[in-house]
């Protein structure tokens, strides 16, 4: 009985810990109601796990309340990494700083958050420098004038501005181009397709549509269809959602932006399989370049 009782004491000393059990990564997601970010957060998940991690998507809703409720239940559920899309660059930031605090580290995918001392490392999009290039083609499109309309994303977000910005660093050197609205349509297809018909009851001659993502594209696409107009009015998007590489492949829409949420994903990954390795230095910014897509270059992609 004693070899017994000696026996089960060594076993349960060389039972696993639970700082020995596989680490579990949260992915935390801004919405899964937009095809471009379940990419984005199922690309997180599957390389985490391709890297030896339990992993668990999680999903805001665009909801700062959501979001702060899903952090709350992933420190609590003893998560050890978040690879996080954040609703809001400033709302964002006390939820980043609550994991912090509990030694989780944070790695921001597409959308940043307006701190550098919070987020372990932030991997994003070169918004502006894309939105450039659109604002470029947008002013060959319409040969320098004509009357538009910019449905821009969730006013909270960082990408929203940038994208805006870098379109009317080109746009605004052209007087001949007028914007007639600037309404936020949060990066939703529906929203933007009624934010576009309302304002095309008032301004019914535009001739072109800017959207700070391609959700918000194909809806205003559907409000110029509803109206008789996709042949008049030329849309621009931003994202190189699929759907919408195949309108300009159609010539139904004119661009987009070529965003690419597995490179972030993947890199998010890597970082944290990095942190949990050893490593605790990281940049805090580190870009990912966007693409032009047009018609010329389409079938590429």
């Amino acid at each position: 009985m004693k070899y017994i009782s000696i026996i089960f004491i060594l076993f349960l000393s060389c039972s696993p810990k639970k700082d020995q059990e596989k680490p579990k990564v949260a992915v935390v997601i801004s919405t899964l109601n937009n095809p471009w970010f379940v990419v984005l957060a199922e690309s997180a998940a599957e390389n985490a796990r391709k890297l030896g991690y339990d992993a668990k998507i999680f999903d805001s809703q665009n909801n700062p309340a959501t979001e702060a409720d899903n952090f709350e239940n992933l420190i609590s559920s003893g998560f050890d990494a978040i690879l996080f899309n954040p609703t809001d660059a400033d709302g964002s930031i006390a939820n980043i700083l609550k994991a912090k605090t509990a030694g989780i580290p944070v790695f921001c995918m597409d959308r940043e958050v307006n701190v550098d001392d919070a987020a372990t490392s932030q991997i994003l999009s070169d918004n502006y420098s894309g939105c450039v290039e659109i604002g470029i083609e947008f002013v060959k499109a319409l040969n320098g004038k004509g009357k538009y309309v910019e449905i821009i994303g969730l006013v909270g977000d960082n990408n929203t501005w940038a994208r805006s910005g870098g379109f009317h660093s080109v746009v605004d050197k052209f007087p001949d181009l007028k914007m007639l609205a600037q309404q936020s349509g949060d990066f939703d297809r529906n929203k933007a397709m009624e934010v576009l018909e309302t304002i095309m009851q008032a301004n019914p001659d535009i001739d072109a549509v800017f959207c700070g993502n391609d959700a918000m594209a194909m809806g205003a696409y559907q409000a110029l269809q509803s109206a008789g107009k996709a042949d008049k009015v030329k849309v621009f998007g931003f994202d190189g959602a699929s759907e919408v590489v195949e309108k300009i492949k159609e010539k139904k829409i004119i661009a987009t932006g070529m965003q690419y949420p597995k490179i972030m994903a993947k890199t998010a990954a890597q970082y944290a399989d990095e942190y949990f390795k050893g490593r605790k230095t990281f940049p805090q910014r580190v870009p990912v370049e966007v693409e032009l897509v047009t018609a010329t270059n389409a079938n590429e992609y």
